[in-house]
């Protein structure tokens, strides 16, 4: 449990530098520049995140339950799962999705830690996922009230919203069928 309490603390961290010490990040990118500040940064959050993974991995070895779900959960967990990949893909993909949505990312996470904690009883799940959903939340709450950063990317189109949501719904019969089994080694529907 101390590889995964560290891997999540190092990951959301990281990741909430911009929430908490907006200034200290530009300052740093300022002062090492933006591509090696930006590849600083990837460096350290591929390494939390593996930390993180590894660290759940290994309190999945010896769990502590808290609850159990009824299995039927598990289809309403299947259908609150369908929007999380062409949310994540509308965010790299710019269309009305994301226009409507504004951070269709934080809103996949939201869903997907969501979904995972209706079906998931043990402490190691409640951290990584309640984690994660409580992260997305105040990271949510903190757009609000600050400027987002200028990011460059393609003009939307409706051309990018079919793509966001046919590959999306493609990993996402994938990942049912045959990528979370391989991936997590859970069959996420009996």
């Amino acid at each position: 449990m101390t590889y995964l309490l560290i891997g999540l603390v190092l990951f959301f961290g990281l990741h909430s530098i911009s929430v908490v010490a907006p200034g200290w990040r530009d300052s740093m990118a300022e002062r090492l520049g933006l591509w090696p500040w930006r590849i600083l940064h990837s460096l350290f959050a591929v390494a939390s995140l593996a930390l993180l993974i590894w660290g759940y991995g290994q309190a999945r070895q010896d769990p502590f339950i808290l609850y159990q779900a009824p299995v039927w959960l598990r289809h309403v967990v299947a259908v609150l799962m369908l929007p999380v990949f062409p949310l994540l893909l509308a965010s790299v993909l710019p269309g009305r999705i994301k226009i409507a949505m504004k951070f269709p990312a934080l809103v996949a996470i939201k869903a997907w830690a969501l979904a995972h904690l209706l079906v998931n009883g043990g402490v190691h799940d409640l951290l990584l996922f309640g984690g994660f959903l409580v992260w997305s939340v105040a990271v949510r709450i903190s757009l609000k009230r600050r400027a987002p950063l200028p990011i460059p990317s393609a003009p939307p189109s409706k051309r990018n919203d079919i793509l966001a949501v046919a590959l999306g719904l493609l990993v996402y019969v994938a990942f049912v069928k045959w990528l979370h089994v391989a991936l997590i080694g859970v069959v996420p529907l009996p």
